[in-house]
């Protein structure tokens, strides 16, 4: 282990002194024109470079020794005082957690390391080492310092100093999934690496690469003209130095990472086998409840305040129903790591937020428009308004395509909102013929095919003459133009995957949709930042760009369309068969009929949606005895 251990910090110290080579070579380069300007003027003094070239040497190099010295004071004070990035963490004080720390410290005497300085948690599935000596790191001062403020401000204040060891980022899930045993070992490695980052060639190595990095972001921030003009060369030089390190500072992480792994196998090697099986796990069930569960709560203004345990829950979800996870609902009898926390629902109410305004952009404080939600609430609160509120949105959309189902002579006429409505009028009168047309040979095929829910007799113009026993009988009758509203809709839709398998009626209504969700974002005010001293970690990292990491891409026209229309069918089920809104922890919101879940609900609406074919959904209407005919209660 020892031989291993030396091989990969000595691959580490010698990589990082390549990086401090070229900074000594940069700075040898700065100072070259003043040493020449040295040298002239002292043999000017000294009698020996006498005459006029010499002279006008000396005021050449003179002159581009200033502008050179110059230059490089300025480089080097936006390296120095640019504040390097910070990852967005929830910060854990020892009084919150002392068996946290002291586990931690355990096992960094086991290892033979320096203890991390402190610990903070992170909103994710992973755990790392953060360097924040830089002096605009420090925490500011503040005046309750033995008290918890607020929900999110966890760390008693304390003055402003600069931390010898890095600080041990810790994913929050993983307190809440794993045992204390498995986290133990897996932040084994992670811990074993303040050992190589205290040797002072590699920190010193890594301070000079990370303010690098850190001017770069500085000289790219939007500026006046003249401040853009002035950074532009020192971004130029920060990015030549920073591409001259790349590659000596990524080897340099690896002999670290390599010199740590090493030096971790002598501490739980065999649980950490295990325990590594736990992390991706964790992280499935991470991904799985963001995507699925909290990404519909953000999008209507909530926020669940319980993600940690949500995950406990997805994954016990997970265990039960698949059969190779069967050994895993056994690990819940052991104590969880989330014990080692004095306030565990505290803190996983502020790495809660965190995560929402990670991944969504939420804003930074609890209002009428942000407010947390319970999972108890959750049906209620979220999914029950989601529907509702997209089923009420599509309507309005209908109203401003002139939709209606019968001919009324009010021009400002509204259909009541019911499913039947939207049913009829993605139907595609093609596929809805093909559909219902009796097989060959079939006498009573015509008459076993009546739907009870297809669109009344009224909805025809009584003045269009009967067809013609010899016209088929999916043929449109020519004096039927499609409306003006349908085409400039279809035009405007950018969705080719719809536009090319949809009807036009389809295609018009997403992008309908799509122009709805737009005029209500651009609507929505500003996100706003916390004060200081209330947020997790609010003054280590910028939140102007918020969602940092987005978790999904813009949904298409033809998803659009998909999740209204099954909101509507939701609503029509809630208000007329006596179904409920549910929680699934793997699927997100879902449709309990008679207490079970309705789960072959989404082929049937992407048949009408994408083929225009209703057969599938009316059928398993009249199955659960759902009246699409009857108003739905809108937001």
């Amino acid at each position: 282990m020892g031989v291993g251990v030396e091989a990969g910090a000595q691959a580490a110290r010698s990589r990082a002194l390549a990086v401090l080579r070229i900074r000594s070579r940069a700075l040898a380069v700065a100072l070259l024109p003043a040493a020449v300007a040295v040298i002239l003027l002292a043999g000017g003094s000294t009698g020996h470079l006498m005459g006029r070239g010499w002279d006008l040497a000396r005021w050449i190099m003179g002159v581009a020794a200033i502008v050179v010295l110059l230059a490089a004071g300025a480089i080097a004070l936006v390296v120095a005082r640019a504040r390097p990035a910070v990852s967005p963490t929830v910060a854990i004080a020892e009084e919150s957690a002392p068996d946290l720390y002291r586990m931690v410290r355990d096992l960094a005497d086991r290892l033979d390391v320096p203890a991390p300085s402190a610990i903070a948690l992170t909103p994710d599935c992973d755990s790392w080492l953060e360097d924040r000596t830089h002096p605009s790191h420090g925490p500011p001062p503040q005046e309750n310092g033995d008290e918890i403020t607020g929900v999110r401000s966890l760390t008693p204040g304390r003055s402003r100093r600069t931390a010898a060891a890095p600080v041990l980022v810790i994913g929050s899930p993983f307190l809440w999934w794993m045992r204390v045993g498995e986290l133990r070992a897996v932040l084994a490695p992670v811990v074993a690496g303040t050992g190589p980052s205290a040797h002072p060639d590699i920190a010193a190595a890594r301070r000079f690469v990370r303010g690098l990095d850190a001017a770069v972001a500085v000289t790219s921030a939007p500026r006046g003209p003249v401040f853009r003009s002035v950074l532009a060369g020192v971004g130029w030089v920060a990015r030549l130095l920073l591409r001259s390190c790349r590659g000596h500072a990524a080897e340099m992480e690896r002999g670290v990472a390599a010199a740590a792994a090493e030096r971790a196998q002598a501490v739980d090697y065999g649980l950490r086998i295990v325990a590594q099986e736990q992390v991706g796990l964790a992280y499935a069930g991470w991904d799985r409840l963001l995507t699925r569960v909290a990404l519909p709560a953000w999008r209507m203004g909530r926020w669940p305040s319980r993600l940690d345990a949500g995950v406990v829950a997805a994954l016990t979800e997970l265990s039960r129903r698949d059969r190779l996870a069967e050994g895993f609902a056994s690990r819940l009898g052991e104590r969880p790591a989330c014990d080692l926390l004095e306030e565990p629902g505290t803190i996983d109410e502020a790495t809660s937020l965190l995560a929402a305004r990670l991944f969504h952009g939420g804003p930074a404080e609890t209002g009428p428009d942000w407010a947390p939600v319970a999972w108890q609430e959750y049906p209620e609160e979220v999914v029950d308004r989601k529907w509702r509120t997209d089923a009420a949105r599509l309507h309005r959309v209908l109203d401003t395509l002139g939709v209606r189902r019968a001919p009324d002579p009010a021009p400002p006429h509204h259909d009541p909102p019911t499913l039947a409505r939207v049913v009829d009028h993605l139907t595609d009168p093609t596929a809805a013929a093909l559909a219902s047309a009796p097989a060959p040979g079939d006498r009573y095929g015509e008459a076993d095919a009546v739907d009870p829910y297809a669109p009344d007799a009224p909805l025809s113009d009584p003045s269009t003459p009967a067809q013609p026993e010899g016209q088929p009988a999916h043929s449109e009758p020519e004096s039927d133009p499609e409306p003006e509203p349908y085409k400039a809709m279809a035009a405007d839709d950018d969705d080719e995957e719809l536009g090319e398998s949809g009807s036009p009626h389809s295609a018009a209504l997403a992008a309908g949709l799509t122009a709805e969700l737009a005029r209500e974002e651009a609507a929505t005010p500003p996100i706003s930042t916390a004060p200081p001293g209330q947020g997790p970690d609010t003054g280590l990292w910028d939140d102007t760009g918020l969602p940092l990491f987005p978790l999904q891409p813009p949904r298409t026209g033809r998803e659009l369309l998909a999740d209204h229309v099954t909101a509507m069918v939701c609503c029509a089920a809630m208000d007329t068969a006596g179904a409920l809104p549910g929680l699934d922890w793997l699927d997100g919101p879902t449709l309990l009929v008679n207490g079970e879940r309705a789960a072959d609900l989404a082929p049937r609406v992407l048949s009408l949606v994408e083929d225009g074919d209703p057969a599938p959904l009316r059928a398993w209407l009249m199955d659960l005895g759902i009246r699409p005919e009857k108003p739905v209660r809108l937001v």
